[in-house]
């Protein structure tokens, strides 16, 4: 069975992004490397190999059940696409375990993915009654159960609060823990109905769906990925080689958060503001490729309801310093 195609969110933005990283590569002589830290379905991946016919994609994903669809896919492509079953912030033992050792462009596509919304087993979208697991790896120590049945009231509360910016993080928490005393949570519609039960009826009107926040909450908890985030994206920048490029696709203010803040950081020079001249070796290595977060336009979202969320930012590498091309 072939794998079900997906539209991928801002796709010809990527590849436009990605273009001059790989026009870099190709006036030096050599193929470009690039990396898609977040395989799912392989959407973007192949429209990288069809765009760039002379690249490698180095494509990683932790769930088995995206790599072999995925594969399926891309096999056209031969040895131009190369998959690894990794956490993405193992991109650098990953690139080298594929043959790599510098990339001239990195893509994170963050989130949970189409195919594990469709997969109703998998339990990560509120909309269908399913075990609560969530995992992209089924062979991760934790599931959204777990975390419902045996966190206290006050880390529950936090994981709500912090990963799903849940107002009623505490009043959610507080029902878990009342009605799991009585049976313990194992399907989604039982949290559905306590997270609806637990909000205020004013707060119910707006804003869709009142589980959604609790649902990415738990996910997030149970796949550790803004954890996993935080040590994967400067990782990838630190693989980069002068022109190489990060396009980061994120679909919260969470993850979007990280990304700005480690972009700043790096586009900005070690010395004083009012410093007359920079010295080579304190100069930014980086620079920003896209001016804030860029979003989807009115007609992408009417095709494709997943971009309606979507925040993209770009970085490129300008300095040499360290980095052999």
């Amino acid at each position: 069975m072939s794998a079900p195609l997906h539209v991928p969110v801002l796709l010809d933005r990527v590849l436009e992004l990605l273009e001059p990283a790989v026009e870099a590569a190709g006036a030096a002589q050599r193929p470009a490397v690039l990396v898609d830290t977040t395989l799912g379905l392989g959407g973007h991946a192949a429209a990288m190999l069809e765009r760039f016919p002379s690249a490698t994609v180095i494509g990683i994903d932790r769930d088995p059940n995206a790599l072999r669809l995925a594969g399926e896919r891309l096999a056209p492509f031969g040895d131009r696409a190369r998959l690894v079953p990794a956490v993405y912030d193992e991109i650098a033992s990953a690139v080298e375990g594929a043959g790599a050792r510098r990339v001239d462009g990195v893509l994170f596509d963050l989130g949970v993915s189409s195919m594990q919304l469709d997969e109703a087993e998998r339990g990560f979208a509120y909309a269908q009654d399913a075990p609560l697991d969530m995992r992209m790896d089924a062979s991760g120590p934790l599931t959204a159960a777990d975390v419902l049945n045996t966190y206290d009231a006050s880390a529950l509360a936090r994981v709500l609060r912090e990963y799903g910016e849940e107002k009623f993080a505490r009043r959610i928490a507080d029902a878990v823990v009342r009605e799991r005393d009585e049976r313990p949570f194992d399907t989604s519609a039982r949290l559905v109905d306590l997270v609806r039960e637990s909000i205020p009826q004013a707060a119910r009107r707006t804003g869709g769906n009142p589980a959604k926040r609790t649902f990415q909450a738990l996910r997030i908890e149970v796949n550790d990925e803004l954890r996993v985030y935080e040590r994967a994206l400067p990782a990838a920048m630190d693989l980069l080689v002068p022109r190489g490029r990060v396009v980061v696709l994120s679909y919260h203010s969470l993850e979007d958060r990280i990304t700005k803040r480690r972009f700043v950081s790096a586009t900005r020079n070690d010395v004083p503001r009012d410093l007359p001249v920079v010295p080579a070796s304190h100069a930014a290595k980086f620079r920003l490729v896209t001016r804030g977060a860029e979003r989807a336009s009115e007609s992408e979202i009417a095709e494709n309801p997943r971009a309606a969320s979507v925040r993209l930012r770009a970085i490129e590498r300008v300095s040499t310093d360290g980095v052999a091309a």
